[in-house]
């Protein structure tokens, strides 16, 4: 199905794009493309947080589409080389994730191939999620690559999965096919634009900003994930100081091992 009319278009980089497109009344679609796999990095974070700031001040309010132009991927997650550089996450990625999370218009992410690690949680701070039946897996895979979730990251699976679908994406990495996301509820349908298009209509969603409240609401909704994307500095403090504790708790075992070591060696 056609995205619609063409309103704008903007560049990711030297190679990718965003276009964004109106197939019905106050119903846009951004569609994102940065080859090979939409990696969210600085120039893909910020070409579509400039995209929503133009929707947000140049058209009239109704309902935000994010979606893929990749076929396979709506998007494999972080560069881990690339976040490392400083600031990518206060000022880049959380930036990002609050615009959508707080975003005054409800926002729908069309999850049209793949979406791993960062990806899945960029999809869930939209309000909606609608998924490809027949493509792609969404999973968080830190447990398997052996990198821990900031506090964001693990608050919003908390806030918007059951707990055992938590645990099961966090410390299994588990991989879920669209039919069994939406039996967990991760993801609210199944289908492509044609879909959301319908589930629009049938929740009357391209009205709801019309009284000016809908960011003020979701604020308040998720308030713990918005307080961590807020106050990275803060977090930043708590984590070095629970590093210090550790370090002293793992130099403490290590004492009481060797002690018990000498005391049972000495026994033999």
């Amino acid at each position: 199905m056609s995205r619609g009319k063409p309103l704008f278009t903007v560049p990711i980089g030297t190679k990718g794009k965003v276009e964004v497109s109106s197939p019905a009344d106050k119903v846009y679609v951004v569609a994102f493309g940065s080859p090979p796999d939409n990696r969210l990095v600085t120039d893909f974070c910020e070409a579509i947080a400039l995209a929503l700031d133009i929707l947000e001040t140049n058209y009239p309010h109704g309902v935000v589409i994010t979606t893929s132009l990749i076929e396979k991927f709506y998007s494999n997650g972080l560069d881990l080389e690339h976040a490392m550089q400083p600031g990518f996450f206060a000022n880049v990625l959380y930036k990002l994730w609050r615009r959508i999370l707080i975003y005054p218009m409800p926002t729908i992410a069309l999850i049209n191939g793949h979406g791993f690690a960062g990806a899945l949680m960029t999809a869930m701070m939209h309000d909606y999620r609608i998924m490809n039946p027949t493509k792609g897996y969404l999973c968080m895979n830190e447990v398997d690559l052996g990198v821990p979730l900031r506090p964001p990251m693990s608050s919003i699976l908390r806030q918007k999965c059951s707990p055992t679908i938590y645990r099961a994406l966090v410390l299994e990495g588990r991989r879920f096919k669209s039919v069994d996301a939406l039996k967990e509820n991760i993801i609210d349908g199944l289908g492509g634009l044609e879909e959301v298009l319908k589930f629009i209509e049938e929740l009357k969603l391209t009205s709801k900003p019309d009284k000016g409240v809908v960011g003020e609401l979701k604020r308040e909704m998720w308030r713990e994930t918005v307080d961590f994307l807020e106050n990275d500095g803060r977090e930043a403090e708590l984590r070095d100081k629970a590093s210090d504790r550790l370090a002293a708790e793992d130099a403490e075992r290590e004492k009481r091992v060797e002690a018990w070591s000498a005391k049972a060696k000495s026994k033999l």
